[in-house]
């Protein structure tokens, strides 16, 4: 019998403005609203609405047997909750299916897994917090920004009461093993569910592509594929971004029929059986310890983080803001905090990628700057705004302890 586990990444960064060197000082409006709106409106048209009603109709033209998990960036709610309110009230009505679980991450889908394990944390908690007041559930399985993945991150998260965690099933580390089983990261007791990329991927990214040896891609042969590991696996875990329908692949290369095809194919086979992430971790044994000891993600060729942290103008912008911590923590104010949280958000280090032949054609895609440099040009001005606000905000409350403590001595 094989478990298909079907999870979608929902997120929408929220886009800098072109900021000049000029602005620095002067002009403190960092994000570019109208963009922002325009690009939330346009993926809410193309993907969330008409994939968010294609899963309904499935969970009841298959009567519960075809289930589905999320997990949602607290930025992508907050937008939903601006810009696109019928998409959050479209995701909840799926959620109240029954068929429908949702995972968490970072509030803020961010690197702080890599610099701030007390940030980590934190961030956690303000996702599970906004994950209850609008679903009314509680996250029992965790998904870091973009599958990062290591030992340490492993035993954080079990650490912190949570039952499993996805990963990537990357045969570097996996060697000998399958991604079709589950694992336990060392030294603990928690679940891991590892992405079969290469399926995942056949959908995700090599959909529409021509040349591919395996296109069209259709439900049937996709479906073929998934019952070959019967025998030679316990469960397929099928990974991606949610814009994959609609957006990433376009409605007329014929994503949504498939979609509308594929449950119905693999459920064709008595030893199909759909299973939400919580539900494989309760059902399914492990098969052994997986050691990853440095950090692995769901990103590029090299399935590590070189696409947030490859190259100095990268790890530059990254040291600088992470070195704000004690101090943006010290000032206690929750605006000045949100505001260096949403600085940390994976995506702006992204657009910063300098990588090249495959991996460059999709950094391009995703990158609205006209190159690398200007988006690090771009963060770097705002960040320096951000220090010089930090700083004055810092001189204003010494001047009041100062008064204060005047006063008192008098």
């Amino acid at each position: 019998m094989v478990s298909i586990c079907l999870y979608f990444q929902v997120h929408q960064p929220l886009r800098l403005r072109k900021y000049s060197v000029f602005e620095v000082g002067q002009h403190r409006h960092y994000f570019d609203d109208d963009k922002n709106r325009e690009i939330m409106r346009k993926i809410a048209e193309k993907c969330y609405l008409p994939a968010t009603a294609l899963l309904k109709e499935l969970v009841a033209l298959h009567q519960g047997k075809f289930k589905v998990a999320f997990s949602f960036s607290g930025i992508a709610l907050e937008q939903f909750s601006l810009y696109a309110p019928e998409v959050l009230t479209a995701f909840c009505e799926l959620a109240q299916t029954g068929h429908m679980e949702i995972l968490a991450e970072t509030y803020y889908h961010s690197l702080a897994s890599l610099y701030s394990m007390k940030e980590f944390k934190e961030q956690i908690l303000l996702h599970t917090k906004k994950i209850q007041e609008l679903f009314g559930v509680t996250p029992k399985v965790f998904r870091n920004t973009e599958l990062i993945y290591h030992n340490e991150i492993g035993k954080f998260i079990a650490e912190q009461g949570f039952v499993g965690i996805l990963a990537e099933g990357w045969e570097h580390y996996l060697q000998w093993r399958s991604p079709n089983f589950l694992y336990t990261p060392i030294g603990t007791s928690m679940k891991m569910l590892l992405k079969n990329y290469r399926l995942s991927d056949d959908i995700a990214f090599r959909f529409s592509n021509k040349s591919w040896s395996g296109y069209p891609l259709t439900a049937t042969k996709f479906a073929d594929w998934v019952n070959a590991v019967n025998g030679n696996g316990a469960v397929v875990n099928l990974f991606m971004d949610f814009e994959t329908f609609g957006e990433h692949q376009w409605e007329d290369t014929g994503i949504f029929r498939f979609l509308a095809s594929m449950p119905g194919e693999l459920l064709k086979n008595r030893d199909n059986k759909f299973l939400l992430p919580s539900e494989v971790i309760a059902v399914h044994d492990v098969v052994g310890e997986l050691d990853i000891p440095y950090a692995l993600s769901w990103a590029d060729l090299e399935r590590d983080v070189s696409a947030w942290t490859g190259n100095k103008m990268q790890q530059a912008a990254l040291q600088e803001l992470y070195a704000l911590e004690p101090q943006v923590r010290a000032l206690n104010d929750p605006h000045l905090l949100d505001l260096w949280r949403k600085l940390q958000t994976s995506d702006h280090f992204y657009y910063m990628s300098t990588k090249y032949f495959s991996d460059g054609d999709v950094h391009k895609y995703f990158n609205p700057y006209d190159s690398p440099y200007d988006a690090f040009i771009t963060y770097m001005n705002i960040l320096n705004d951000f220090i010089i606000r930090l700083k004055a905000l810092q001189n204003h409350q010494e001047k009041i302890g100062n008064a204060i403590a005047q006063r008192f001595q008098a």
